[in-house]
């Protein structure tokens, strides 16, 4: 099909230099798993998009070679008034273009979803979220928690070497 790429991720980047819980499940724990356990293939903005590229069309290109797109949902997300430039790509595409499935992920309890930007709010209503609940942080790295199995649910088939 022509894609690179499984699922490209989203996440709030901080702008602060304290490394918190979300860089660390976008860097860390979930390469572990849907890379290394799963065999699938992440994009990943700050280890996939290389500095001297040109950020906008890097991450259209890296989005286009995706099957999936993958949104972590968090407040500092909902709190924030204008949308990352790879969020309103990838909504853009999801809703607009039709051709990418969105696989939102609820990093901490969101409550009302009405901070939320209309899209997403309209995705949520469409197919709901997955949220990180359970006590992840003592095993986190478990591909058979529920949590995992359903994010793999929605991912695209992987074709296992045999």
């Amino acid at each position: 099909d022509g894609k690179i790429y499984d699922a490209y991720v989203i996440y709030p980047r901080s702008h602060t230099n304290e490394a918190n819980f979300v860089e660390y499940f976008v860097y860390e724990i979930m390469p572990d798993i849907l890379e290394n356990k799963c065999g699938y293939k992440l994009c990943i903005y700050g280890r996939d998009i290389y500095p001297g590229e040109d950020t906008a069309s890097a991450i259209e290109k890296r989005m286009q070679k995706s099957r999936r797109l993958i949104i972590l949902l968090t407040h500092q997300l909902t709190n924030c008034k204008e949308p990352a430039y790879d969020q309103h790509i990838a909504l853009y595409n999801a809703l607009i273009q039709n051709d990418t499935k969105v696989i939102l992920l609820e990093m901490e309890t969101i409550g009302t979803y009405e901070n939320l930007q209309e899209s997403l709010r309209f995705i949520i209503k469409q197919q709901g979220t997955i949220k990180w609940k359970e006590q992840h942080t003592v095993h986190p790295q478990s591909s058979n928690s529920k949590f995992w199995k359903q994010v793999r649910y929605h991912m695209p088939l992987t074709l296992k070497s045999s």
